[in-house]
């Protein structure tokens, strides 16, 4: 037995043993005990405050799925967890292992309704919402094993958010407990039956299509789930389709590697389409049109293999246990050379995607001044929506952006997180600038803890989306879409953050290759015009777009500032 501790003590002593070395949060009077406890640990965990709620779960976020291991973050009750739910949803959307430490009013009165300070009805409701798990502290004895569970419920089945509320008087009181041990991951181990029939389907299939989403980035090892859809993708000579939750699950250099426009070109000739660690639906709710093609589907969550899809076979497994185990099953088998058809389709990629060739050229600066190995943090920005079709990403952890919560501004906070995990890496934020003003204050946050993040910020003074629609279908009334920005150059001066602008994609890339060599926190403006839209090509079905000017996206000298 160790000697009596705080409530606040046991739980930095339990995030310890669990592998925690940073957390990202904001302190307040409910949390004082956890505070104190982590100014006596500050030698073995990071805590990197933010400036407001909304920035510490974003920052868990990207955390965690840059790396693999579980981002924590940590606000007060009421407000502050309030804050902290647009970051949750996100990582609940895209499978994300965020640990949330909400405070609480003291224990006593939860769900009194007396009006204590941050008090708001059923905050524990609201976070099992948004959560895989969420518990509830209600003596100091009980924190150690709650966060045991907290991390056993991270690390197993299909991996999403957890939330543990702490009371204050919780963190006060004192108990003589034991701290358990490190959580072993338990990841949903494949049925071989279920495996067998799988396999069987693609060694009988003519032209078999693998699409992949985030559940194999999000699998017990992203690095052993990548690997294992190579050697199966190899074995069955089938292109690797990836959506946007899956880019980097397999290297957009490999010969197999193809973005999910290639879906609709593929699925003329495909005789089965295997799913793996994805939904199978469009944005909209609907199956994903697959042509004739049977599907077989892989996934760690059993809801997602069934209706309104209907597959032929299903695997409910982790996606790299399930993806070994079918590449073993198939074993490699003669197939036919598909070199020809492969580059039809690239070709008919690239002649698509033509429709965005503005956003693709700032794309390509960016990769070419981003280091292999970095991090690319998207944002719904009109060059974001761009990259998450097309953005060459070389491994598992090399893309982020926000799935289908579609969440406006979580880029640049996000980012940080990214930056903050491995500070010697480097990271490229791009948000625009209707997104950018949800987080800017965070640029304080970079200056003081020396995140190198390099944050691009397109600004065209619009919320682009919303204009274009009132422009092409609401002849032009514009209503609530313009923007009055700051001077970006005065806004990081006056946070000690360094900046550049950059009128086109030569230039921005000249700009990138210095800032990502100096590795220290810059802004980086890009004014620009109207882009053109891409939402035909994101969503199957919508009509041809209104044609813009050609170079309508940069800036003339008289119409710079």
């Amino acid at each position: 037995m160790n000697s009596a501790d705080t409530g606040g003590r046991l739980l930095v002593r339990s995030l310890i043993g669990q592998g925690v070395d940073t957390i990202f949060g904001i302190p307040g009077v409910q949390l004082d005990e956890a505070a104190d406890a982590l100014y006596s640990a500050a030698d073995r965990v990071r805590f990197l405050c933010a400036r407001n709620e909304q920035a510490t779960t974003y920052m868990a976020d990207g955390y965690a799925r840059s790396t693999g291991r579980p981002g924590v973050a940590m606000v007060v009750p009421g407000p502050g967890v309030l804050n902290a739910l647009s970051g949750l949803a996100t990582a609940y959307a895209t499978n994300s292992r965020v640990l949330l430490l909400a405070g609480q009013i003291d224990s006593r009165l939860i769900g009194k309704g007396t009006g204590a300070l941050h008090e708001i009805p059923d905050q524990t409701g609201m976070l099992r919402r948004l959560t895989k798990w969420t518990g509830t502290a209600r003596t100091a004895a009980e924190i150690p094993d709650l966060v045991a569970r907290a991390f056993a419920e991270l690390h197993g089945g299909r991996p999403r958010p957890v939330a543990l509320e702490l009371p204050p008087d919780v963190l006060a009181a004192t108990a003589d407990v034991p701290i358990p041990s490190v959580v072993a991951g338990s990841p949903v181990v494949p049925d071989q039956a279920e495996v067998e029939r799988v396999a069987a389907l693609l060694a009988g299939a003519r032209r078999p299509l693998i699409l992949v989403g985030g559940g194999v980035l999000a699998a017990s090892s992203s690095t052993g789930a990548s690997t294992a859809l190579v050697d199966l993708a190899e074995a069955l000579e089938a292109p690797v389709v990836v959506s946007e939750n899956g880019r980097g699950a397999i290297d957009a250099r490999h010969r197999l590697a193809f973005d999910a426009l290639a879906l609709r070109a593929f699925r003329e000739d495909a005789d089965l389409v295997l799913g793996v660690g994805t939904r199978f639906l469009t944005t909209f709710g609907t199956p994903l049109d697959v042509g004739g093609a049977r599907i077989a589907l892989v996934n760690a969550e059993p809801a997602d293999l069934t209706g309104p899809r209907t597959p032929a076979a299903t695997v409910h497994g982790d996606a790299g246990l399930s993806l070994a185990a079918l590449a073993a099953a198939v074993g490699r088998p003669a197939r036919e050379d598909r070199t020809e058809e492969f580059t039809t389709v690239r070709d008919w990629l690239a002649r698509s995607l033509a429709d965005i060739g503005p956003q693709r050229e700032y794309l390509a600066a960016i990769r070419d001044a981003l280091p292999d190995d970095g991090v690319f943090v998207s944002e719904f920005t009109q060059v974001g929506y761009a990259a998450s079709m097309c953005f060459p990403t070389y491994h598992p952890h090399g893309y982020i952006g926000p799935g289908y919560q579609g969440t406006l501004g979580y880029g640049f906070a996000t980012a940080l997180g990214v930056k903050a995990a491995d500070p010697d890496r480097a990271v490229i934020s791009v948000s625009g600038d209707g997104g950018f003003s949800w987080t800017m204050q965070e640029l304080s946050t970079a200056r003081r803890f020396d995140l190198g993040l390099v944050t691009v910020v397109f600004n065209d003074g619009h919320y682009g989306n919303v204009r274009r629609i009132q422009k092409n279908r609401y002849g032009a009334r514009y209503f609530a879409s313009d923007l009055t920005n700051p001077d970006y150059q005065a806004l990081a001066g006056a946070f000690g953050v360094g900046f550049d602008r950059a009128w086109n994609p030569r230039a921005l890339r000249g700009v990138l290759r210095e800032a990502v060599a100096a590795n220290e926190p810059i802004l980086v403006e890009v004014p620009v015009g109207e882009f053109p839209s891409p939402w035909h090509l994101i969503h199957e079905g919508l009509p041809q777009p209104v044609p813009v000017p050609p170079g309508a996206h940069l800036l003339s000298e008289q119409d710079r500032p």
